[in-house]
């Protein structure tokens, strides 16, 4: 049986392809860096959409993290704008930009079950 989607569900993925192809080549901030969306989560009403976002070249501090998001805010207008035309939905929401910490947290993981299995061959 085939998986059913919601609308909103439907729409964050939409959102998402839109937005990281606009990020990756209509986004000139050098604040906000190389970045991609990993998720984006619309709500109900379809009146915010908050967008998960990584930087792939990595973060050297919260600094980092703050500007890149401030970057995004700063252009969201842009970005709103953008996928208005793009996308054939009435009513756009508004973006609200996340950092999304789950793929460092997966990089960590693999470090420490690296590390365990390496004391385990090690013993």
């Amino acid at each position: 049986m085939a998986k059913e989607f919601s609308r909103t569900s439907r729409i964050g993925e939409v959102i998402m392809r839109e937005l990281a192809q606009m990020i990756q080549q209509e986004v000139s901030d050098p604040r906000v860096g190389m970045v991609t969306v990993s998720h984006v989560s619309v709500t109900p009403d379809l009146k915010y959409a908050k967008v998960y976002i990584t930087r792939l070249n990595g973060i050297e501090s919260e600094k980092d993290v703050n500007e890149c998001i401030a970057g995004l805010t700063n252009a969201a207008g842009f970005l709103k704008r953008g996928i208005a035309k793009r996308v054939e939905i009435r009513t756009i929401p508004e973006l609200r930009f996340y950092y999304d910490k789950s793929l460092e947290h997966g990089f960590h993981m693999d470090e420490l079950i690296a590390k365990a299995n390496e004391d385990l061959t090690g013993s």
